[in-house]
């Protein structure tokens, strides 16, 4: 029994609860594809119960149309039912009523056929073939003959007439026999319409119960989800006003050691002139010139973008606020690369951002130059270590406030942050 195939109708049950999940996880898929820029660090919990709201809200139309398919199919069914049961019953009534007529008729017709018959026996006995001479040589008087003839000549009559009647009554019972006979098709085919109609409304009024039963699931988890978020909300805020601090915070020190590479950078132009040489330093160089300094600090070629730098509208929170870096693809644990050539200033954990490799290039097109990159999952280098570009750094992850495992890469320029899109080869 263990081995035995399962029975088409709980096959095909499992099949259509499989295609279902399966639809309903694609639609979850699709909901957290396009949320990638809209909910670029927030909570992945919260993307994944909002993406699951999203695909119930969007199934939700669909459920409900079958449903009320279901109901219309059921309630048609109901009608035609009612219809078949009225036609069922006319046709019943019809059959009873012509099943009497035939038993009348044939009746009458034993009674004509019996009488008939009866006079057929008095005229054997009486022999009928002489009547008339009889009655004119028994007859008494001119009255008497004319009263024995009149009464041969209406027995005559009557048997004549009893003959038609049963001949006509004969053919009148032939076609209600034939009627009969319809009638009673039509009373079988009627049943038998009924018995299909009584299946198809059971089918109809389960498919529509369970489609009832799956729009209440549906609801319900509408409900629980949209709760879920509203739990989740305050939270969010907290996290997205300590990233804000933090990016704050980030750009605060990064101004303190430009102001420390500025007062150095001053220090050796003085000292460069006291000796009468040319002034330079100041941290490294870019290794890049022009508009675009950088190259692809992940592993996919060409890079792809999955959020891009500016102000953005949070569907969850509902308020607009920066997204301060690009967003590149970067799955777990794949290689993340300098951007360009340039000394580390750091390699530690910081918060929201997760695991951050800063990297300072020194001066480009006389601004100072930075770039971070965000939610590593390890480094492969440390504070203070010179690094070349394309050099490994470390590997992607999902550290710190971020929705998935992603490259969160940001350039500052003077120490504000700046749209690095235009500056990556």
């Amino acid at each position: 029994m263990a081995g035995a195939p399962l029975a088409p109708a709980v096959a095909g049950e499992y099949d259509d609860r499989r295609n279902e999940n399966e639809s309903r996880q694609q639609a979850v898929d699709e909901a957290m594809a396009t949320l990638e820029e809209e909910l670029a660090h927030t909570d992945a919990t919260l993307v994944q119960a909002y993406a699951e709201l999203q695909a119930i809200d969007a199934a939700l139309p669909a459920a409900e149309a079958a449903l009320v398919a279901a109901e219309a199919l059921l309630a048609q069914l109901q009608r035609e039912a009612a219809i078949i049961a009225q036609r069922l019953v006319a046709a019943e009534a019809e059959e009873q009523n012509i099943t009497a007529q035939v038993q009348a008729d044939t009746a009458r017709a034993d009674e004509i056929r019996a009488a008939v018959g009866q006079l057929a026996r008095d005229a054997y006995k009486g022999d009928m073939s002489e009547s008339s001479l009889s009655a004119a040589l028994d007859a008494e008087s001119t009255e008497d003959f004319v009263e024995q003839s009149a009464l041969a000549d209406t027995a005559l009559r009557t048997q004549t007439q009893a003959l038609r009647d049963l001949e006509q009554l004969n053919g009148v019972n032939r076609n209600r026999e034939v009627r009969l006979g319809a009638v009673r098709e039509e009373v079988t085919a009627l049943k038998a319409e009924a018995d299909a109609n009584v299946l198809a409304a059971d089918a109809a009024r389960a498919d529509a119960e369970a489609k009832k039963a799956q729009l209440e699931q549906m609801r319900e988890e509408q409900a629980q989800k949209a709760a879920a978020i509203e739990g989740q909300k305050a939270a969010q805020v907290a996290r997205q006003a300590e990233l804000e601090a933090q990016q704050a915070a980030l750009e605060a020190e990064l101004a303190a050691i430009i102001q420390a590479q500025e007062a150095e950078r001053r220090r050796q132009q003085a000292a460069a002139a006291a000796a009468g040489q040319s002034g330079g330093g100041g941290g490294p160089a870019p290794s890049a010139t022009g508009s675009r300094p950088f190259a692809n600090p992940t592993a996919f070629n060409p890079w792809v973008r999955t959020s891009k730098y500016g102000m953005r509208f949070h569907p969850v929170l509902q308020y607009t606020r920066l997204h301060a870096g690009m967003d590149l693809r970067a799955y777990c644990g794949t290689p993340l690369y300098a951007a360009a050539s340039g000394t580390v200033e750091w390699a530690r954990a910081r918060s929201g951002f997760g695991n951050q490799v800063m990297i300072n290039h020194g001066y480009w097109n006389g601004a100072s130059l930075m770039t971070s990159y965000n939610h590593m999952t390890s480094f492969a280098v440390s504070g203070g270590q010179s690094v070349q570009q394309g050099q490994l750094i470390g590997y992607a992850g999902n550290t710190g406030l971020s929705g998935a495992c992603h490259l969160h890469f940001e350039t500052y320029v003077n120490g504000a942050t700046t749209d690095p899109e235009p500056m990556l080869n």
